[in-house]
C-alpha cells in the first residue's frame, strides 16, 4: 500500500536533490505494510511529482528525533523546533529510494475527487 503525503515544494526539491532524507511528520500513518510514499508537491505546484520508498519510520522525542537526523533534514533547526513545538513525540521518514516523475502529474487524473490532504492520505 502507498500513502500520497502533501509536502511543500521547497521541500520537495531538497528530497528530490538528495540534501533531505528525513521527511518530518507530528502524526504517522497506522495501516501496516506502508512501504511507498507518493509525494504531492502543494501549491503553487498543485502535482504529483514523484515516489520514494520508505527506509525506516523514527518515533521520538523531537529533541531525540532532531540528533538522530539533523544531518539530513533539509531544514533549519528553528523552522524544526516550530514544528514540534509542545510535542512529545515526533515521526522522521526516511527516505530509502527516490522516483522522481519525467512529468509531473496532475492529482486529478489519477484519483477521483482528489482533495490534497492536510497530511497524509492512502491510497
Amino acid at each position: 500500500m502507498k500513502v500520497l503525503l502533501s509536502i511543500k515544494p521547497k521541500f520537495v526539491e531538497k528530497i528530490f536533490d538528495g540534501s533531505k532524507k528525513f521527511e518530518y511528520r507530528k502524526q504517522i500513518f497506522t495501516k501496516p505494510n506502508i512501504k511507498t510514499v507518493v509525494v504531492y508537491a502543494t501549491k503553487p505546484v498543485g502535482k504529483i511529482v514523484g515516489e520514494f520508498d520508505i527506509e525506516n519510520i523514527i518515533k521520538e522525542h523531537p529533541k531525540k528525533l532532531w540528533e538522530k537526523t539533523k544531518d539530513y533534514s533539509g531544514i533549519s533547526k528553528v523552522f524544526y523546533d516550530c514544528y514540534f513545538i509542545d510535542k512529545d513525540i515526533g515521526y522522521a521518514i526516511q527516505i530509502k529510494s527516490l522516483n522522481k516523475y519525467s512529468k509531473p502529474k496532475c492529482p486529478h487524473e489519477m484519483y477521483v475527487n482528489f482533495k490534497a490532504p492536510q497530511s497524509f492520505k492512502y491510497v
